[in-house]
């Protein structure tokens, strides 16, 4: 057994066998459920001898190996008595309070998650609206502003439709029959009717628009009911009556249980808030969140304030604390970039803090936060200090967001709370940029974690044919566009820790994959997602398509290679559906990276999509 030795390390580290739930693979790494994740020695692991990184978040845990890791998790699975088609050990099922509330909360933030861009869309249409009427452009009273405010409201009414959609698809539900008991709930007969009453029994009266926590449940026991219809129903009759039974069972229990559960909640997550707000103070939260988003990130938490906004969008109209902390931590998260870009001297880190700068303005911060802070680590404290002293100030002055928002594109957004409320939101993000700008600027950028580049990139080409060096080029992949590593929505991609190279956003609904060199075909994934290729020059290439698609299991995906397989530059090694990945929820983005980087002189991207060679080898 090869990897023995590092297997019994992980195995220990984790916690033991027992502390093992559930283990799955992808193409570069372990993926670990484990039943109680403190008890991993994550520092201890990241140290291994041939650990390249550890990534804990809401999905696995997962250790990264490398493209060999299919022969680790062979002989790791081995070791746990375990065969590969059977990854997780009976006596170790999840169970118990804490396996399902991650359970549930994985399924909120992901379904709150699906339906943000719509929900956005609404905020900012609602910001330029505002602008609008203010400017005198369109009168409130106008036609045209109705039609347009029914726009907006139109997504915040029938929530309830958008969460049955994404919850049905989250949890493998008939996404029309969930639709059905959303579009039911929010009838003239039902949404707010006061008298309502079924099998004799009064119900409370509720207002069904707006809402998302008894749409969600519903959903949820829809496929219970469903489940175990299945069951007791004959399979000739399915089709008949499957449906109709599980709508007329799932409806009342919606009615008189789940709508009364929304309305507690919610009610309680706004007294919680209104104490706050009365007493301590909402300025305090507000604060925290600002400087601490991007470590929330990090952890994969950052989504759990989606539930709470949307209660407060339902029932106040408005966002006191998390979206106006969200936007000022972003421009923080932007002014730490800044101000590494004016203290950097090398094109190649310029290129880079300047392009991560940009998209942590316009609100994504993953970028950054994941290809420079979990670097460098000092823009943290950079973010820290001008992110909370921010949404300080945002928080004393009761700054209010009309909208699911964050971002510089939420900016007008604040006209529709007034004035006054877009006066001290743009103080906000102004002090939380200049503060974090000067604060990363005056930490600098530590010498020891910078990469070793004492000859520029463009040197390295230049003198390639005069002073010895040689080098490769790594030619096209797919069609598409050519984005940074650091862009990508991968962590472990986006850090270098697997090598560097560059992501390729595919642009045809159809797209081929096909070698950009001559070399041997090393690893062919088998769910048809990642190849690995090696030249004659003995550079390791990894071509990885699309974000997490390892769950697809190949669906989606034709492979056109086998491993030990001889390939031209040009040759198709696979086809994928980019649209049908899409609707899968995954991102399709191609990963292409250098494993073996450190041992040439450098890796250089073309960085463009026209460009002959995607990277170029100097060694």
């Amino acid at each position: 057994m090869s990897y023995e030795k590092l297997n019994e390390q992980i195995i220990t580290l984790v916690g033991g066998k027992d502390n093992i739930q559930a283990v799955a693979h992808c193409v570069t790494r372990l993926r670990l459920t484990l039943k109680d994740r403190s008890a991993a020695k994550t520092e201890e692991i990241k140290e291994l001898d041939g650990v390249i990184d550890v990534v804990s978040n809401e999905v696995a845990y997962q250790i990264i190996i490398g493209t060999h890791v299919m022969d680790v998790y062979t002989e790791f699975m081995a070791m746990l008595g375990l065969t590969p088609t059977d990854s997780t050990p009976k006596e170790n099922k999840p169970k118990g309070i804490k396996g399902i509330a991650g359970s549930i909360m994985v399924v909120i933030s992901e379904t709150m998650t699906s339906i943000v861009e719509v929900l956005l869309a609404a905020g900012i249409l609602a910001g330029i609206m505002a602008i609008f009427t203010l400017t005198g452009v369109v009168s409130a009273d106008s036609p045209t502003y109705m039609i347009f405010d029914t726009l907006r409201g139109a997504v915040f009414h029938f929530l309830p439709v958008f969460i049955a959609a994404s919850a049905a698809k989250r949890l493998h539900v008939n996404q029309y029959l969930a639709m059905v008991l959303a579009v039911t709930l929010l009838s003239a007969n039902i949404d707010g009717v006061e008298g309502l009453s079924i099998f004799g029994l009064q119900l409370q009266t509720i207002g069904y628009a707006n809402t998302f926590i008894p749409i969600m449940l519903g959903v949820w026991f829809l496929g219970l009911a469903v489940k175990y219809l299945n069951k007791i129903i004959p399979k000739s009759l399915h089709y008949f009556l499957v449906p109709v039974l599980s709508l007329v069972i799932t409806l009342p229990i919606i009615l008189i249980i789940f709508g009364p559960i929304g309305t507690w909640i919610g009610d309680g997550l706004n007294a919680f808030f209104n104490l706050l707000m009365t007493t301590v103070g909402n300025w305090i939260v507000v604060a925290i969140y600002a400087a601490t988003q991007p470590f929330l990130i990090v952890l994969g938490a950052a989504n759990f304030t989606y539930p709470i906004v949307l209660n407060f969008l339902g029932t106040l109209g408005y966002d006191p604390i998390f979206n106006a902390a969200a936007t000022i931590s972003d421009v923080a998260v932007c002014g730490a970039m800044v101000g590494y870009f004016l203290r950097a001297s090398k094109g190649k880190e310029k290129q880079t803090f300047g392009t991560v700068s940009f998209s942590a303005l316009m609100g994504i911060t993953e970028p950054a936060i994941f290809g420079v802070f979990m670097k460098y680590r000092r823009p943290f404290l950079a973010v820290i200090i001008g992110g909370g002293i921010g949404g300080t100030i945002a928080g004393l002055a009761g700054v209010k967001t009309m909208g699911m928002v964050w971002g510089l594109a939420a900016m007008p957004t604040y006209l529709a709370g007034g004035v006054n409320n877009f006066v001290w939101m743009l103080i906000s993000v102004v002090v939380a940029f200049v503060i974090a700008t000067g604060v990363a600027y005056g930490l600098g950028i530590p010498k020891e974690k910078t990469v070793d580049e004492t000859i520029e990139e463009e040197e390295l080409i230049g003198r390639s044919n005069t002073q010895g060096l040689k080098q490769a080029g790594i030619g096209k992949i797919a069609e598409g566009e050519v984005i940074a590593l650091s862009e990508v929505s991968d962590q472990a991609f986006a850090s270098g820790a697997l090598g560097k190279g560059l992501g390729i956003v595919p642009t045809e609904e159809s797209t081929t994959v096909v070698s950009p060199v001559d070399g041997t075909v090393t690893v062919v994934f088998p769910t048809k997602h990642a190849y690995g290729i090696r030249t004659e020059t003995g550079i390791e290439l990894l071509i990885h398509i699309g974000v997490d698609t390892v769950n697809l299991n190949g669906q989606y995906f034709e492979s056109f290679v086998t491993q030990g397989q001889k390939v031209n530059k040009g040759d198709c090694l696979a086809v994928y559906e980019v649209d049908k990945v899409k609707e899968a929820g995954f991102d399709p983005t191609i990963m292409a990276v250098i494993t073996n980087s450190n041992d040439y002189l450098d890796v250089i991207s073309g960085n463009t999509t026209d460009a002959d060679e995607l990277l170029t080898v100097v060694f």
